[in-house]
């Protein structure tokens, strides 16, 4: 029987993969991924076979690690982040269905909400969301319909994948269909190339917002009632007696 580890490699620095995920990419014969992520990999894990594929590729990238898997490899499929947060482990259960000669391991790892929240201060410190603002798989309406559920709720709310080159105008928009609800001064912040070359961190209005030059890299954080900028970090309160 064959193996396929799905595995969650964390923002992209070998650090801040988990001890988990790190055992599993030893253990397996072949690692499959999108082209970037294969990339970061193989410097710590040079002797490993690659199947790789560029964006948009996830079905083929599943399709080749259970054709590897059914021979009786182990296979490691990696995602960024968390494997099961916009991650490939439900396409890679659901293309595996009646596959009894392959075992599937979901790996978990560090999802860019928690690494980002590390690096702006402490968003997440109470009730929070995630919206991913990609259109590819989810149309429109719906991500609208989200957005202006999350802001009556009053929750931290974190954006993925808010701007790309097919896909301008995007972030903006969003922050718009925000501040129907939320006030323009309210703090936001983001988070750009996580435990990457070229790292930082930014924090703003929620009216600055709608002009900032995001891309894929980028994780956008809007706070809550309770979130405030303190010591140039962005912390959401939850509630302790000397918070009030």
């Amino acid at each position: 029987m064959g193996k396929l580890y799905v595995v969650g490699i964390g923002p992209g620095c070998y650090e801040d993969m988990t001890i988990r995920a790190d055992k599993a990419l030893k253990e397996c014969d072949v690692i499959a991924g999108y082209t970037v992520y294969c990339d970061l990999l193989k410097p710590h894990f040079p002797k490993k076979e690659y199947l790789s594929t560029p964006m948009m590729g996830e079905e083929k990238r599943v399709e080749m690690a259970l054709e590897r898997a059914r021979k009786g490899q182990i296979v490691a499929l990696v995602c960024s982040g968390d494997a099961g947060v916009y991650g490939m482990a439900g396409l890679a259960f659901e293309m595996a269905q009646g596959s009894a000669d392959v075992e599937i391991e979901v790996i978990p790892g560090v999802t860019a909400a928690i690494s980002g929240a590390a690096l702006l201060g402490a968003p997440l410190i109470h009730d929070f969301c995630l919206i991913s603002l990609s259109d590819r798989l989810t149309p429109v309406n719906t991500i609208e319909k989200r957005l202006r559920a999350a802001a009556e709720s009053d929750m931290v709310i974190v954006l993925y994948n808010p701007e790309s080159k097919s896909r301008s105008g995007y972030l903006k928009k969003a922050a718009e269909i925000l501040m129907e609800t939320l006030e323009e001064t309210r703090i936001c912040g983001v988070a750009r190339n996580i435990k990457r070359q070229d790292e930082k961190m930014e924090i703003m209005t929620l009216k600055e917002l709608t002009e900032y030059p995001a891309d894929m890299f980028c994780t956008v954080f809007i706070g809550n009632s309770s979130s405030e900028l303190i010591d140039g970090h962005m912390i959401t309160k939850r509630g302790y007696r000397s918070e009030r």
